[in-house]
């Protein structure tokens, strides 16, 4: 066997390092803007009926609670605490939903 690795691979499949490393900057570049893209972003989601809305951002920010003077009954302050707890989380869930599509394309073994 030679040093030169395999016959007919030419170092990685074919292609020399100097191509790989620009191949690699290129996706680096584009998976930062698709971050760049999604963090300027916003995602709704709503509870109780449309009786609580929250927005955040694609970086996970959030950005605005909106509360309908209807669902605040100061003897059960759980469930409001509740219905809060659930719309966040289902705004949080859309983003990662989201970012998973986004970078799901790059195929990136262990990335996502």
């Amino acid at each position: 066997m030679s040093k030169r690795g395999f016959p007919g691979m030419g170092g990685f499949g074919g292609m020399n390092i100097n191509q790989l490393m620009k191949e690699a900057k290129k996706m680096q570049a584009d998976m930062e803007k698709s971050q760049e893209e999604l963090a300027s972003k916003e995602f709704e989601a709503t509870a109780g009926g449309g009786a609580i809305s929250v927005k955040v951002s694609g970086a996970k920010v959030l950005k605005e609670i909106t509360i309908k003077k209807e669902v605040v009954d100061p003897d059960d302050v759980e469930m409001l605490q509740d219905l809060i707890i659930g719309c966040v989380n289902e705004a949080l869930r859309k983003v990662d939903s989201e970012q998973a599509n986004q970078l799901g394309k790059y195929n990136i073994p262990g990335l996502m």
